[in-house]
């Protein structure tokens, strides 16, 4: 039986070829009465859409891509970023959009940029600076950065990563801490020539520095560890377990993950220290894991589901003409009992 096409379908709905497209992929320029019939007839041939002679129709592909800055494995390891990605899929869903999730290719994003085949892209942690920023904008690919730098080029979604780092900080060094280990994230997309992970990394190490030299301490100071670890349960145990099994240990870890600061409270009692009586524990996510675990985790609220779907939200936008415009989204500081 030889392949059902548009012409098919026109031929037995007695239109033409130019309303059978109209139904697939403008059906509000149709009455109800005739989008319901060419509908049926569609779904009685078996008609399936040739996506490649659709783009050439609507010079569109219906689909929005996201470029993973890490590994993909590690990415489905960090519950916040799996819900970034939740929202991203619901409002593409909800938009009728395809998501293709673009992993490293070599180990770069601009790879992977290059061989991705999408109207659209997200990013996240990109700035102004990455060599993935000239290359979509010579190819006029519209994009938005999520947890990114805001700039004239890039339009980005996110919270003010500074401010929330320095009130998580705050709130650690009001308890009296004054040996502390703070578990920053490793590494993901990082602007040319820069020696800091990422820009998040960098925004929370600018927050929390803040905070600590008021004190009277620095990030670089004997009494503050800075320990690198990917966001993960394991990372966050071993590098936890490391650091606590010092004989100067801190008294509170301060996590830039609530999975890693989770990984960092089943270390703490596998040594025999109570939580936050010997160690005090604070993450930043509020993932759903947050209040599952005992003591209940101290951390930052961020809208990550939010996230991801203002991102969505906005690079289609672009695809329908909108310029686009940067996004701060509203944080709080959640108190628990881990600090």
């Amino acid at each position: 039986m030889s392949k059902v096409t548009i012409k098919d379908i026109a031929q037995r709905a007695g239109v033409s070829k130019t309303t059978v497209s109209f139904a697939l992929n403008h059906p509000d320029r149709l009455s109800k009465e005739t989008y319901k019939r060419i509908m049926a007839i569609i779904d009685e041939l078996g008609y399936v859409p040739n996506p490649f002679a659709r783009s050439l129709t609507t010079k569109r592909l219906g689909a929005i891509g996201l470029l993973l800055p890490q590994k993909i494995g590690d990415i489905f390891a960090n519950p916040h970023m799996t819900q970034v990605i939740s929202g991203i899929g619901e409002e593409c869903e909800r938009r009728e959009f395809s998501l293709a999730i673009l992993p490293l290719i070599r180990g770069r994003i601009i790879e992977a940029a290059r061989k991705s085949y999408v109207d659209g892209l997200i990013t996240i942690g990109v700035g102004p600076g990455h060599e993935v920023v000239s290359l979509l904008k010579q190819n006029h690919i519209p994009f938005v950065t999520i947890d990114g730098e805001e700039s004239a080029s890039i339009i980005n979604i996110g919270i003010d990563q500074k401010n929330a780092a320095a009130d998580l900080m705050r709130h650690v060094l009001k308890r009296g801490h004054q040996r502390l280990a703070i578990l920053a994230l490793e590494p993901d997309t990082k602007p040319s020539g820069s020696e800091i992970s990422s820009i998040v990394v960098q925004r929370r190490l600018e927050g929390f520095q803040a905070v600590l030299k008021d004190a009277g301490l620095s990030i670089t100071d004997t009494r503050v560890f800075l320990q690198n670890c990917k966001g993960s349960i394991q990372s966050g145990y071993e590098s936890a377990y490391h650091i606590l099994s010092l004989d100067q240990r801190p008294t509170a870890i301060v996590a830039m993950s609530d999975i890693t600061a989770i990984g960092a409270m089943i270390a703490a009692r596998e040594l025999g220290l109570e939580i936050p009586e010997d160690v005090a524990v604070a993450g930043f996510d509020d993932i759903p894991e947050s209040v599952l675990v005992s003591p209940r985790l101290t951390t930052i609220h961020q809208p990550d589901r939010d996230k991801g779907a203002e991102a969505a939200r906005m690079v289609i936008n672009m695809l329908n003409g909108s310029s686009g415009q940067h996004i701060k989204l509203p944080y709080q500081l959640i108190v628990r009992e881990s600090a």
